[in-house]
């Protein structure tokens, strides 16, 4: 194994002597291997190095590794590490990301064998695939010109260590419709640092959404032609467009919300405001000005939530609003039906709450699913020997359920049960949660499978021919939880997990992107004892039950629903949708 420090931390710790400072990541992903990297990895502006003289076939290998992780286009220094063939062959085309406690062996003269913790792949449209548990390998054949090892047989894409790759690529959400197009829907890629993201960004929305969410969105900008490169000047971003339909009105509503809500995200330059040219001519939907900007399309907010929707929670059967502890109004909140979940839905556009479904427990067992209007009479709508916790979205008033662990079943308001197509649940193991995301275009689904409980997420694809709802593309987005027990979605790109917590064996809240990216832990300070069901929703503070109470958490802590005041007892948290 290779001692030598790499080129990159070499310069890096030169200039941070001479500066007299030095910075960490203060976050990481959740990884099998443990062990504190040796190398720093902080400043963007720092490029690396060419192939040392008479270095050893470890040392290229490592600081091929390490000139990775450059912002220069075609990664001039990473191809000085190649013979001249393979050097002019190779595409440096997307990115496995390693953890940095990598290892480079020797295993036959001449031949470099890597072994690391994969943590994902990104591919050439930037879109991140989280990987499951296992080793990364990677075999390098070299040979020597003029007397100097250089690699033979470098495969396609960069390998880039995870500090690296969190160093020099931004997360930046392409933005598409739900199939209401109500909300935009956000598709995470990850761009390289720098100037050029408004142009990448707006080029990957016009290609079309990531394999998984694809048959789940629509993309009004599908077949529109870009002319030209974005222009930034001052906080104004500027889109010429090309090729639209001949009557484009009814789209170029749609289009603006698309692109002002991907470009607002961009602060290299920070935007403020968007410009929408067609075929040089301003877009300006009625009532919207020139200088279009997200409160010109707030209606699309993928983070929308009732304004009057505060958090709800069960006591004994009953439901208790939040923060006073004070009942619902109608039955429910006299514990007319004695409820074991619920979960409440508000009207579009008004946000009055306006839909209450919740499960119980029978006597003689099984259980049922009540459905009706918020505070007023719930009815019986399904029964099974076994249902999750119900789950609703924003943008259509229906209750979803997993009925018996194997069933995913929608529920209309007024209407009867509905099958969900799940192909590929059957064959994970058995579900017993499951949670719409808040533009209904994903669901997460808790699974116990032979590796434990996992986490999964799916996207729901509606049929608009004869209005039949699949489940589909359900995949592992926490592979290294295997003891999740509840979920729910902080934003419409974000989840937040209770799982375990393989070094101590305790439930935990984690942080993770819906893509599987950014696995960390959420702080447990002020919490009595281990989390058991949680409650979350976009720009609200999460709740969870604790030692049988509800808290929230506020600044990084966690404390009563009043501050200072005693714990209001209470299970099954959540927010209306």
């Amino acid at each position: 194994m290779s001692a030598r420090p790499s080129s990159v931390a070499v310069l890096l710790s030169t200039l941070l002597a001479l500066v007299g400072c030095s910075t960490v990541p203060t976050s990481s992903p959740v990884v099998e291997i443990t062990q504190a990297p040796t190398r720093v990895v902080e400043s963007v502006g720092i490029e690396p190095l060419p192939p040392a003289p008479g270095a050893s076939p470890e040392e290229i290998v490592n600081d091929f590794i390490d000139a990775a992780a450059s912002t220069v286009p075609r990664h001039p220094v990473a191809r000085q590490y190649l013979t001249p063939d393979a050097a002019e062959s190779w595409s440096d085309v997307g990115i496995s990301v390693i953890g940095t406690d990598f290892a480079t062996v020797t295993t036959d003269p001449g031949t470099v064998t890597v072994t690391a913790n994969l943590i994902g792949k990104v591919d050439s449209r930037g879109v991140f695939t989280v990987a499951d548990r296992g080793v990364f390998t990677r075999q390098f054949r070299l040979e020597q010109i003029d007397g100097e090892w250089r690699i033979t047989d470098p495969q396609e894409g960069l390998i880039m260590l995870e500090p690296d790759f969190r160093r020099l690529y931004d997360q930046v959400d392409a933005y598409f419709l739900d199939p209401t197009r109500q909300r935009v829907v956000p598709d995470p890629r990850y761009l390289i640092t720098g100037g050029s993201q408004a142009t990448t960004i707006v080029e990957r929305v016009i290609e079309g959404p990531s394999a998984p969410l694809a048959a789940g969105v629509q993309n009004p900008l599908a077949g529109v032609e870009l002319e030209g490169s974005v222009t930034v000047q001052g906080q104004t971003a500027t889109v010429e467009l090309t090729g639209l339909p001949a009557e484009p009105s009814p789209l170029l509503a749609q289009i603006s919300a698309q692109l002002v809500w991907t470009l607002q995200q961009l602060d290299q330059p920070q935007i403020r405001d968007v410009i929408v040219l067609l075929d040089g001519e301003p877009v300006v939907p009625d009532g919207v000005p020139a200088r279009q900007t997200v409160e010109d399309w707030a209606s699309y907010d993928p983070d929308a939530v009732p304004v009057d929707g505060v958090g709800h929670y069960l006591l004994d059967g009953a439901l208790r609003t939040v923060p006073d502890g004070e009942p619902a109004p109608g039955p429910a909140g006299e514990g007319a039906y004695g409820l074991s979940s619920a979960a409440i839905g508000a009207e579009t556009p008004t946000g009055a709450l306006s839909f209450l479904t919740g499960t119980r427990n029978e006597p003689a067992g099984g259980a049922t699913l009540l459905a009706g209007q918020y505070g007023g009479e719930l009815t019986p709508v399904l029964s099974a020997d076994s249902l999750s916790a119900p789950t609703v979205a924003a943008t259509r008033t229906e209750a979803w359920v997993v009925r018996n662990g194997s069933e995913v079943v929608r529920v209309p308001a007024g209407g009867p049960p509905q099958p969900v197509a799940a192909p590929t649940l059957g064959g994970l193991g058995r579900a017993d949660l499951i949670q719409l995301s808040p533009d209904g275009v994903r669901a997460a689904v808790v699974i116990e499978g032979p590796q434990g409980r996992r986490l999964y997420v799916g996207t729901v694809v509606r049929s608009e021919d004869d209005g039949s709802v699949v489940l589909r593309d359900l995949r592992a987005v926490a592979p290294t939880l295997a003891q999740v027990i509840d979920v729910g979605w902080r934003d419409s790109g974000s989840l937040l997990v209770l799982a375990g917590d393989e070094g101590e064996e305790r439930i935990v809240p984690y942080s993770v992107g819906v893509d599987g990216w950014g696995l960390s832990r959420v702080p447990t300070s002020g919490l009595p004892s281990q989390p058991t069901s949680l409650g979350v929703a976009p720009t609200r503070q999460p709740l969870v039950t604790a030692d049988d109470a509800i808290w929230q958490l506020t600044g990084g802590t966690w404390s009563t629903l009043v501050r200072g005041a005693e714990s209001l007892p209470g299970t099954a948290p959540f927010y209306p949708l």
